[in-house]
């Protein structure tokens, strides 16, 4: 049920309200950590007669404050960073490779990864501003939406190189 819940609320307009079942399904915690979150001024909330609502929005608006990109997720949004000049250089054809690649994709794909497949699928047809967006958000979506993506083969072998060079660079100055 859970899963259902999530795959419902993840496809909403930030602006949705949920109630605090609906935001511990999407936090994976319970409701009262909500409500708890709520009482605190942790997340912030409205309410309806007796019942609190919150925007989807702030709910992954916190999920990205309490979730530390890992190392590989920091790696593949740099590689989505280029991806995204590349499709902001030249849509069709990034968009046209993409679309391929996600026909390939779906002949081994099953369960959640057909999801996302479905989800870059209604991304590459829809408006390019969305789709840069999602490109680059660090938002649990994005992050799970870039673990399936159809975009190999948009950069070359050198560029793809180049820019994971530039992302060790990166992190080691972090680290310094």
């Amino acid at each position: 049920m859970r899963t259902r819940t999530y795959d419902r609320i993840a496809a909403a307009d930030p602006d949705d309200l949920l109630t605090t079942g609906e935001a511990a399904a999407v936090l994976n915690s319970s409701r009262q950590h909500v409500v708890d979150l709520c009482e605190r001024g942790d997340i912030p909330f409205t309410t309806i007669g007796t019942h609190r609502r919150i925007r989807r929005g702030d709910v992954e608006a916190l999920l990205e404050r309490t979730q530390r990109l890992t190392r590989d997720q920091r790696r593949s949004l740099w590689l989505s960073y280029a991806v995204a000049g590349r499709i902001a250089e030249d849509s069709i054809a990034a968009r046209h490779q993409a679309i391929e690649n996600l026909q390939q994709m779906r002949v081994s794909s099953r369960g959640q990864a057909r999801r996302w497949l479905d989800e870059w699928e209604r991304l590459l047809l829809g408006p390019t501003d969305r789709l840069l967006t999602t490109l680059v958000s660090p938002s649990p979506k994005s992050r799970e939406l870039r673990q399936n993506s159809p975009f190999a083969g948009i950069l070359t072998d050198e560029e793809r190189a180049r820019v994971l060079q530039a992302w060790q660079v990166a992190e080691a100055e972090e680290r310094s």
